[in-house]
């Protein structure tokens, strides 16, 4: 059984909805799955997991949320070579640079990105909470 994380941040709730409709469909293909916040989760945890999804909506000037989010992942840059990612998040204004230049940075750590990010803008409709449990099913 694959092991997998979900790790996310979360202001309004909707990038929240979109992590457990990851782990739904993580979890319809038999893996094991655990979520964490950004507070919860640490480098020491990375070698647990098989495959790790990551999600922060955009903020401010189109970047990850500065306070937590953006410190954990500083710290878990460092340690993603070669490990199996997925990247999601929402936004309510911009055209999504910020996971363009999310993107970017894990793929110069040396992440494999398992397929391609997926952004909402708002709430998740139901078009994207069917799109959120398909990556649930990559991630397992």
């Amino acid at each position: 059984m694959k092991k997998v994380a979900i790790v996310y941040w979360s202001g309004t709730g909707n990038t929240e909805k979109m992590a457990f409709e990851i782990e739904a469909g993580a979890k319809k293909n038999g893996a094991e799955v655990n979520i964490f916040t950004s507070d919860e989760f640490s480098v020491e945890m990375l070698d647990g997991f098989d495959a790790i999804a990551f999600g922060c909506p955009a903020m401010g000037m189109e970047v990850l949320e500065e306070s937590s989010f953006e410190p954990m992942f500083e710290r878990i840059e460092k340690k993603l070579m070669g490990k199996n990612i997925l990247l999601f998040g929402s936004y309510g204004w911009g055209d999504g640079q910020w996971m363009r230049d999310w993107e970017e940075r894990c793929k110069e750590a040396g992440a494999q990105l398992l397929c391609e990010s997926l952004i909402v803008n708002d709430a998740p409709d139901e078009d994207a909470v069917k799109q959120c449990k398909c990556l649930g099913e990559i991630l397992a």
